[in-house]
């Protein structure tokens, strides 16, 4: 399928697709959507800015108006969970325009706003419902939406959704549904978890898989530089006043270092803003606005906060903090190699960081040009250096203890008490016993010396 039109999609729908512009559709959207029309489960495989989006809403909405059935009270025909609001507001907002004019009614429901709003939206029934799994349990506990006439489900970065620890809710949600529906599952990565989740929820499913991991990471100009972690915020500094560049992504381990790059930014003249999960709403909104728009060019993020952003056109992606998780790296430098895009990755690798390094280049295959530090920063402890930092496993940080005194021998595995009638460390047939170090001698004979003065008591 080359183009829109081959598909077997409602004229409605072809007339909204080309009112977008849309006429090639990507790889993931020409392999999910012919399956996904026949009313197959789908197991897709694809990274963020692939069009993934498109991929499971245009057959979905094609069913739902096969179905000429109406939502019943506090009923939804099609539920979408995402692990993030903005993940989620971006999903029903592409629903919207999918199904404009066509008499679908498509909302969101996640927290971070009242819930009241959503209740009386709820009350009258909709069509799709785009949640998150923690907002759309609590709607369901509160008795205003019952999932029992759920004609298609979508899970939606569903690797995310595991890191995020949403399995339970999962498990709880999904026995809700009814046993006959479609079922579509996309995710970045397919780790084991995935593939158990897909066994326990998807019935025979079609996987499709486009750009895998590692496509990404070789499309990302990636480059590392080690630093000590209290020269990181000076260096950004300087790396922005340099480069100058026009959308930058910085990633934070927390929420905290997010607003403490923010913080150091604005004192230097900087203007940059910060979205995590103790952001309200209308903050998180404005400053991802403000990003898009242009009005700021430094957005800085943590993981799960990153990944609702929807943003073309982003130049760099900062790595303040190495992810901990591997698979974060992959989400992070593609924000900045969206549908075929390239990037350029910078990550700021402090002493204990070193591991998760290594654990990235053992995933990815790629190994990051290592670029120096400029003038005036303090080299970090030469625990590895650029050429032994791949695959080899770290040393301890810091520098080894200094021993006063002689060094010890190497001693028999063999246990026993010093100068003992035991045959291990420091006894009679130890090698230490004679030979060893002085203080394990002179226990030695201050314990004879002990025994024979019972002796002559």
């Amino acid at each position: 399928m080359t183009k829109f039109s081959d598909f077997a999609l409602a004229e409605p729908i072809q007339k909204r697709v080309a009112e977008g512009g849309y006429t090639t559709p990507s790889p993931i959207q020409q392999q999910a959507i012919p399956p996904a029309l026949e009313g197959k489960d789908i197991l897709g495989i694809a990274q963020t800015g692939t069009g993934k989006t498109a991929a499971f809403s245009l057959p979905a909405i094609h069913h739902l108006l096969a179905n000429k059935r109406r939502a019943g009270r506090h009923e939804c025909r099609m539920l979408v969970l995402a692990p993030t609001r903005e993940l989620a507001r971006q999903i029903a907002d592409s629903m919207t325009g999918y199904s404009k004019g066509l008499g679908l009614f498509v909302t969101s429901a996640f927290g971070g706003v009242p819930i009241n709003r959503q209740k009386r939206i709820l009350e009258r029934g909709v069509d799709v419902l785009v949640a998150t799994p923690g907002r759309l349990l609590d709607l369901i506990d509160q008795r205003f939406l019952t999932l029992s006439k759920v004609e298609i489900l979508v899970l939606d970065e569903a690797d995310q959704m595991l890191d995020l620890g949403f399995i339970v809710p999962l498990k709880k949600i999904v026995p809700m549904l009814p046993k006959q529906r479609q079922s579509l599952f996309f995710s970045a990565t397919m780790p084991k978890t995935i593939s158990q989740l897909a066994d326990q929820f998807l019935t025979n499913p079609v996987q499709v898989s486009v750009a895998p991991q590692s496509t990404t990471a070789e499309r990302v100009d990636q480059k590392v530089t080690y630093i000590n972690q209290d020269d990181k915020q000076r260096l950004l500094k300087d790396f922005i006043n340099n480069e100058n560049p026009d959308h930058m992504l910085v990633f934070t381990q927390t929420k905290h270092g997010a607003d403490k790059v923010v913080k150091n930014l604005m004192a230097v003249g900087i203007h940059s803003a910060a979205i995590h999960g103790n952001k309200s709403q209308p903050q998180r909104e404005r400053a991802l606005g403000d990003f898009k728009k242009g009005k700021i060019n430094i957005l800085v993020a943590t993981d799960i906060a990153a990944r609702g952003i929807d943003v073309d056109g982003i130049t760099h992606v900062i790595n303040f903090d190495m992810p901990n998780v591997s698979e974060q790296y992959v989400h992070r430098i593609g924000r900045t190699a969206r549908a075929g895009a390239s990037g350029i990755s910078y990550s700021l690798v402090a002493p204990d960081e070193r591991q998760f390094l290594r654990d990235v280049v053992k995933l990815t295959g790629v190994k990051p040009d290592v670029i120096a530090l400029p003038e005036g920063y303090d080299e970090p402890p030469r625990e590895e250096v650029a050429s032994r930092i791949y695959g080899q496993k770290p040393k301890k940080y810091g520098a080894k203890p200094v021993r006063s005194g002689p060094p010890k021998n190497k001693h028999s595995s063999r246990k026993g008490r010093p100068g003992g009638g035991g045959s291990g460390r420091g006894g009679p047939g130890s090698s230490a016993s004679s030979d060893g170090p002085k203080h394990w001698n002179n226990a030695a004979k201050s314990f004879k010396r002990r025994q024979k003065s019972k002796t002559d008591a």
